[in-house]
């Protein structure tokens, strides 16, 4: 089952996400003061959605439905314990890129196609999903990584706990000394 904890772990993996409490058990997940995803207190994901991705969802899920239509609402919601882990990941990336502001959008997406030891001075031996996560990011150099704690690194989409012991070594081997 999806929780709140993954949601978190998601949005906040996206450049320039903010979190807010927007009332009891409820809160609200924002990139440039455009709010993109929200837990509300009766355990629903509402994701702001362009309508083509909307349809999918609501195709996709028995359980999402439109929120009523207001002047800034749009896309679906659904009870985060319908949608699994991975499917939740990329609809509120979707969700996201649909609010982000062109740079940061573009920014996140040239990191879609990168492949591992073809970035920066980043060690092929990473993957490609952590790779991605940091080239989304705009990590491009172990002087970039050195600047970020393990759990700054942990908290990346992608981004794992080889990635982040590979990535140490790396680190070591060429002087860069960690926070």
């Amino acid at each position: 089952m999806t929780t709140l904890r993954q949601l978190r772990k998601t949005a906040l993996s996206l450049l320039e996400t903010a979190e807010e409490s927007i009332g009891p058990g409820a809160v609200a997940f924002t990139v440039s003061g455009e709010r993109f995803a929200a837990l509300d207190g009766e355990g629903r994901v509402h994701l702001h959605l362009l309508d083509s991705d909307a349809d999918e969802v609501l195709a996709a899920h028995p359980t999402a439905e439109r929120p009523p239509r207001r002047a800034t609402e749009t896309g679906v919601r659904v009870p985060i314990g319908d949608v699994d882990g991975q499917q939740l990941n990329h609809w509120v990336r979707r969700a996201w890129l649909a609010r982000a502001p062109e740079r940061l959008a573009a920014q996140a997406t040239a990191g879609d196609t990168v492949l591992p030891g073809e970035v920066g001075d980043l060690p092929r031996a990473i993957g490609r999903p952590a790779t991605r996560a940091l080239a989304g990011a705009g990590i491009t150099t172990l002087a970039q990584v050195a600047e970020l704690t393990d759990g700054e690194l942990l908290a990346m989409h992608g981004v794992g706990p080889k990635a982040v012991r590979l990535l140490g070594e790396a680190l070591a081997e060429t002087g860069h000394r960690r926070p």
